[in-house]
């Protein structure tokens, strides 16, 4: 059995999470949100990116189905379809200042 860290935690730790958690600070992202945080978000879709999923349907399929490795990705919000949706509703960018889009 494989006791080392996940790849995708291992690609996340060069992110820098600092920056992203003052900017969410800064524009209160995670106000109405109560068990899924921006961070869960961002790291929901960064793994959809990397594993070439498209869906909604795809992205909590695959999520659920090692739901015990989800702590270890850094995810630690419910992953459901209608969370996701709700998310990326709220959380679409149209709010955050230009530079801050890229």
């Amino acid at each position: 059995m494989h006791t080392g860290r996940l790849v995708f935690s291992q690609i996340i730790d060069h992110l820098p999470l600092h920056t992203f958690r003052r900017c969410v600070a800064r524009y209160d992202g995670n106000r109405y949100m109560k068990s899924f945080s921006c961070l869960d978000q961002y790291l929901c879709m960064a793994f959809a990116q990397l594993t070439y999923h498209e869906s909604l349907c795809d992205i909590e399929a695959c999520l659920r189905a090692r739901k015990d490795k989800l702590y270890h990705m850094g995810i630690r919000g419910n992953v459901s379809r209608s969370t996701l949706a709700d998310a990326n509703e709220r959380r679409d960018g149209a709010s955050m200042p230009i530079s801050l889009r890229r």
